[in-house]
C-alpha cells in the first residue's frame, strides 16, 4: 500500500495527503471533501515554507540550533491534530490517534525524501 493509504487506515486519521512545493497539484486518501483538501494542501505547504525560513534563521543565529534543516511540523489543537513530514500531512483526531504512531510511520517511510523545496 502507499503511505497515504496506510496512513488514512490508521485509527484516528481522519486523512492524509501529500502536495508539492509548488502548490499545483495535491493528493489525499481518507475523510475530506476535494475543497476542504485542497485548502489544507495550501495551508500545510505554506506552513511548511514558513518553518523552513524561521529554521534557517534561527541556524544562522547559531549553527548547532539543532532544529535545522526543518524535517516536519505538527500543531495540536483541542479536537484534532495536523502533522507534516516532507511535503505529505496527516489529519488526526484527538480520541483515537497516536500522533508517535503516525509521525513515526512517516518518518520511517519519508527519511529518504529530499528536504529541499522545489
Amino acid at each position: 500500500m502507499s503511505l497515504l493509504a496506510d496512513l488514512a487506515a490508521t485509527p484516528g486519521v481522519i486523512a492524509a495527503g501529500e502536495y508539492s512545493y509548488r502548490g499545483d497539484r495535491f493528493t489525499y486518501k481518507g475523510h475530506l471533501d476535494d475543497e476542504t483538501a485542497r485548502m489544507a494542501s495550501i495551508m500545510c505547504r505554506a506552513t511548511t515554507m514558513g518553518v523552513h525560513m524561521e529554521t534557517a534563521m534561527m541556524n544562522k543565529l547559531h549553527d548547532c540550533c539543532g532544529v535545522a534543516p526543518a524535517r516536519g511540523w505538527a500543531v495540536k489543537g483541542p479536537q484534532f491534530t495536523v502533522c507534516v513530514v516532507a511535503n505529505v500531512f496527516c489529519f488526526l483526531d484527538n480520541r483515537g490517534a497516536s500522533l508517535n504512531q503516525v509521525l513515526g510511520m512517516m518518518q520511517e517511510r519519508l527519511a529518504g525524501v529530499s528536504d529541499e523545496l522545489i
